[in-house]
């Protein structure tokens, strides 16, 4: 499949975008690989790059006074990291890190908001993708605050799996309790759970997803109110539409 295809079949974002706008776009991307923990932004550190994920996810970290730290956001090929630049901010408020390895499509500041200026679909669809992202990090905030650390898991399981388009990934019980912000013996506990229930299967880092349903019912409402937001928001049976499409084009 060609390259412009294929990327096109993938973020959905850029899918959403019309031809023309799309191709400009793409012209000024380049395709990287993004590796497992790996920094993209510290807070406060200039943005000098948009990202819009394809088979990779990136984790939007807040960090307290310590060690202390909290996932609030987790962007996938449904988005783009650089979002502070539509406000006209040009440094990121939070630590960027790589959740899931795999490829995305990196664009300079510059290119981007020329295109920003000059695309009012794309100001559009990342206007309403903004919403979502507002509408995530309070769910977040919500969840962190009333849920137990198994339904929290649970629901960032999925929410993972969604992003990586696998039952399969890698991550360490350590990574996990930094993104949920609590102590290991916490995230150890809630994985030997969800293991005990047959929901996943944990070894050496690689979780295996073998009950999504299960998994589901074991997580908070949260995971569901987040798919709803942005099914109802950013129209994701129109987005898929739109991909098949493509892939028949």
């Amino acid at each position: 499949m060609p390259f412009k295809q294929q990327v096109n079949t993938i973020n959905r974002l850029l899918a959403a975008l019309p031809g023309k706008d799309r191709e400009r776009l793409l012209a000024h991307c380049e395709l990287v690989e993004l590796m497992f923990a790996d920094v993209i932004y510290k807070p406060g550190e200039l943005i000098l790059h948009v990202y819009f994920p394809i088979n990779s996810s990136i984790s939007l970290v807040t960090r307290l006074e310590g060690s202390a730290s909290l996932e609030v956001g987790l962007i996938g090929n449904e988005g783009m990291l650089g979002i502070p630049l539509m406000l006209g901010v040009e440094v990121s408020p939070f630590l960027a890190l790589v959740q899931s390895s795999g490829p995305a499509l990196r664009m300079n500041v510059a290119s981007f908001l020329q295109e920003l200026e000059r695309s009012a679909a794309l100001q559009r669809e990342l206007n309403l993708y903004l919403y979502v992202l507002i509408s995530q990090l309070a769910q977040t905030a919500a969840c962190t605050r009333f849920h137990v650390v198994e339904a929290r898991l649970a629901r960032w399981l999925l929410m993972t799996q969604d992003r990586a388009h696998s039952d399969t990934f890698h991550v360490t019980h350590v990574f996990l309790a930094y993104m949920l912000g609590v102590r290991r013996v916490g995230v150890t506990k809630a994985a030997s759970s969800l293991q005990k229930q047959k929901l996943i299967s944990y070894h050496r880092g690689d979780v295996t997803i073998l009950d999504r349903d299960g998994l589901e019912a074991a997580s908070c409402r949260c995971y569901r109110a987040e798919k709803e937001t942005y099914d109802h928001i950013l129209g994701y049976k129109r987005n898929i539409h739109h991909l098949e499409d493509l892939v028949h084009s």
